[in-house]
């Protein structure tokens, strides 16, 4: 199943993604008013059941895209976690996963615009897989940890190159406002059970940027989410945002990065497509 967050004339909800367009999935859920809350409620299998053979309540051209998790509790991303991305900044192959956080702020949905800040010219691209929480879980083996996973989605972690490096801290050049983006949808994690066996790209303006399979990441999801779950508490609808692979606009030779007027598309086999216009602040 697809599910996604979006909004209509203002008024947002939560719905199943079909061909024809999207299943107003609220009424279905039976008291969640969020895909955050459904998830924690444990409601997908029934939006799907109930969701099976309806007429779609709006057309895709009606509604507006929304990150796919607006409100989560974590967004907990991961740096260097492609053996190619780490080559090319010329840096060591990392002993353990290199953790940074985003604001929930900092993302938009599929089609809105991701906004250049005024203070750098240095916007990048990093086009990465999103994983869902499904359960709330602390100390889940590499054996059990799928089974935490609610689904997955792209991501396009776009950072502020120039504020990254400010310090060996990640964080300020990965939460300006509205500089990241999270969708179109969710694909629930029955569809894919093995989420090493993905292709990813990005591409600027139609280019190839970056191309990897998420096999080589890594730090895999099971090891990231053991790790993770050793620290601290996940939620359902906490989002992982994997790493991205090599490409990456600072490291090209002359740099490239995002400016007004620009469209940049993350893909991702068996979830689909995120495409944003680049917009000035």
């Amino acid at each position: 199943m697809k599910i996604t967050t979006y909004s209509v004339n203002g008024s947002e909800s939560y719905g199943v993604v079909t061909e024809e367009g999207v299943i107003d999935a609220k009424p279905l859920a039976g008291g969640p008013q969020t895909l955050r809350g459904a998830i924690a409620a444990g409601a997908l299998n029934k939006i799907a059941e109930a969701a099976a053979g309806k007429t779609p309540d709006h057309s895709m051209e009606e509604i507006e895209f929304l990150p796919v998790i607006p409100d989560p509790d974590k967004i907990v991303a991961v740096g260097l976690n492609y053996r190619s991305h780490v080559l090319e900044g010329g840096r060591d192959i990392p002993e353990w996963p290199m953790i940074f956080t985003r604001f929930a702020n900092s993302q938009v949905g599929h089609g809105q615009a991701m906004i250049k800040p005024n203070a750098s010219e240095m916007f990048d691209f990093e086009g990465e897989m999103a994983v869902i929480i499904g359960k709330t879980c602390r100390h889940v083996s590499e054996a059990d940890a799928l089974s935490v996973v609610a689904g997955y989605s792209c991501y396009n972690d776009g950072s502020i190159r120039d504020y990254q490096r400010h310090t060996s801290q990640f964080v300020p050049g990965k939460s300006f406002y509205k500089s990241g983006a999270f969708g179109p949808w969710m694909v629930t994690a029955d569809e894919i059970p093995n989420p090493g066996a993905l292709t990813l790209m990005t591409r600027l303006n139609g280019e190839e940027m970056q191309r990897a399979t998420t096999d080589d990441l890594l730090f895999s999801i099971p090891q990231l989410i053991h790790y993770l779950t050793t620290v601290t508490e996940l939620v359902p609808g906490d989002v992982i945002v994997s790493g991205t692979t090599g490409g990456v606009g600072f490291y090209r030779d002359p740099q490239v990065f995002m400016k007004e007027g620009d469209t940049i598309e993350i893909e991702l086999d068996k979830i689909g497509v995120l495409r944003n216009p680049i917009v000035n602040e």
